[in-house]
């Protein structure tokens, strides 16, 4: 360490301005658009028509934070009108303390020291306060401030640039998947010769059972797949039971491809829809010709009736599953599908193999841009001298 920074408490360097929260709900937002960004928990959630703070604060989660996951930040510097919410704690820097320093050091807090809640991490605003920090003079702090804003700004560039080209690699994939199975939407018979819905309600052998998500991006999964926190509800009795190979359907996000196969016996939700092909059809198959651009279309041309019982809400429309197995399909034999799924794997194999790449490469320019900021504002990268 340059000098020695004395551990000083973050009520001594910030103020607490958590008065001036007020949360809105969707229809709020809603009924006041405008160009202010609202705040929630780690993100801009919206935005609305007039702010409730306009000086350059900090502001860092109270729950729903990824306080765990040191490559992810809980913490931003904030030099424009906002709105925040009740999710997120608002703090004020004193005139011995850097902002864009502050936000830099919160990031690199050990939350296990301060988090309280038994289901749901949560900063209480007392423990906020008591956070201790190494914490150098002002001048060092700017400097400090500087060298991560120019540093990190590069490997955030660099992060962009790899999304960009995951983004073209899923177009490429879809585009490949179309080229193969594109073709069989649209004439031949009707979807509900070929498959069943299944409706069957978990009892107690829900507690054997894992819990299943459906995503856009990665087909079906298991919850703790995805998230560490498993979110279950206390009554799992109506929720439905997937068998292996079952085609698995969020019918909110259906016409925008959020389908699959599950790949092991789980539970899901009791809004998804589940089908189960009819033989001599093969499940991955038709998952195939269910994700291509073409019968997402076909999904998305039959959600009907606006504001109607089944969508619930113009801003959540589900596809029912009867309009959906009236899409006709052009069901090779079972050879053909065979082949049809072979060429799609191949093509969409190397596809994934540089997506997945892509990914770790992403992971690992998050790891390193976390460890630079631990090396900096822990004083053993000495950046006084390093910024023009």
């Amino acid at each position: 360490m340059s000098v020695a920074w004395a551990p000083v408490q973050l009520r001594r360097m910030a103020e607490c301005w958590d008065y001036l929260r007020i949360p809105l709900n969707a229809e709020e937002r809603h009924q006041r658009p405008g160009p202010i960004p609202y705040w929630g928990a780690n993100s801009i959630q919206g935005y609305v028509d007039e702010p409730l703070v306009s000086e350059e604060i900090v502001l860092i989660g109270e729950d729903g934070a990824p306080f765990f996951d040191r490559n992810r930040p809980v913490a931003f510097c904030v030099d424009e009108p906002i709105w925040p919410n009740n999710h997120i704690h608002v703090l004020k820097p004193n005139s011995k303390t850097d902002a864009r320093w502050l936000a830099y050091v919160l990031n690199d807090v050990d939350y296990s020291l301060y988090i309280a809640g038994s289901t749901r991490d949560k900063l209480t605003q007392s423990a906020l306060m008591r956070i201790t920090v190494p914490t150098p003079p002002l001048d060092e702090q700017r400097a400090i401030a500087d060298y991560l804003d120019r540093e990190t700004a590069r490997i955030d560039a660099l992060i962009e640039e790899q999304q960009r080209l995951i983004e073209l690699l899923r177009e490429r994939r879809t585009a490949a998947a179309d080229a193969e199975l594109g073709a069989r939407v649209g004439s031949g018979s009707r979807l509900k010769w070929f498959v069943n819905e299944v409706d069957l309600r978990s009892d107690s052998m829900a507690e054997d059972l894992p819990l299943m998500s459906v995503s856009i991006d990665w087909g079906v999964r298991r919850r703790d797949q995805v998230t560490a926190d498993e979110a279950r509800a206390d009554d799992l009795s109506n929720y439905k039971v997937c068998r292996q190979g079952d085609l698995v359907i969020n019918r909110m996000r259906a016409f925008q491809g959020a389908l699959g196969l599950a790949p092991e016996d789980g539970i899901v939700s009791p809004d998804y829809a589940v089908l189960r092909a009819v033989p001599p059809v093969d499940s991955e198959w038709l998952a195939g010709v269910m994700k291509t651009d073409r019968f997402v279309r076909e999904m998305a041309s039959r959600i009907r009736g606006i504001g109607s019982a089944e969508l619930g809400s113009a801003r959540t429309p589900r596809i029912n599953v009867r309009d959906m197995c009236e899409i006709l399909l052009d069901v090779p034999d079972g050879g053909k599908q065979a082949r049809e799924v072979q060429a799609m794997r191949r093509l969409i194999g190397q596809i994934d193999t540089l997506i997945v790449e892509t990914e770790t490469f992403i992971e690992l320019a998050r790891e390193r841009r976390a460890a630079l900021i631990t090396a900096v504002v822990t004083g053993q990268i000495d950046v006084r001298g390093r910024v023009a």
